[in-house]
């Protein structure tokens, strides 16, 4: 999963955690531009998705009794998905603790 939107929002809301405590941020600091995080954040939802999706149908004609379906890939596909499930409750976890310190920041 591509973790650059989250670190490009991480370094957005810093820089606005320090203009509001008038604070001038950094040439360092300051947010790259070019990409658009909700459509990385939906990208990765899509992706999930589609693992999640993928790996179901492949036990499905697994368990349908499909020559051409293994039961090692079977495995190995509800995994990946299980782990990218896993990644992405995670990223959303981090995003609410984002916005909950932003919401509790002192104007």
């Amino acid at each position: 999963m591509d973790t650059r939107g989250i670190d490009q929002m991480l370094s957005e809301l810093r820089s606005v955690s320090q203009a509001a405590q008038g604070k001038a941020a950094s040439p360092a600091e300051a947010p790259a531009g070019g990409v658009n995080f909700a459509d990385v954040l939906n990208t990765a939802l899509k992706d999930v998705s589609a693992a999640q999706g993928e790996a179901r149908a492949m036990a499905q004609n697994f368990s349908a009794g499909d020559p051409n379906v293994n039961l090692q890939d079977v495995m190995v596909n509800l995994q990946k998905a299980s782990l990218s499930f896993q990644q992405m409750v995670q990223v959303r976890n981090r995003l609410v603790t984002a916005y909950q310190d932003i919401m509790n920041m002192p104007v």
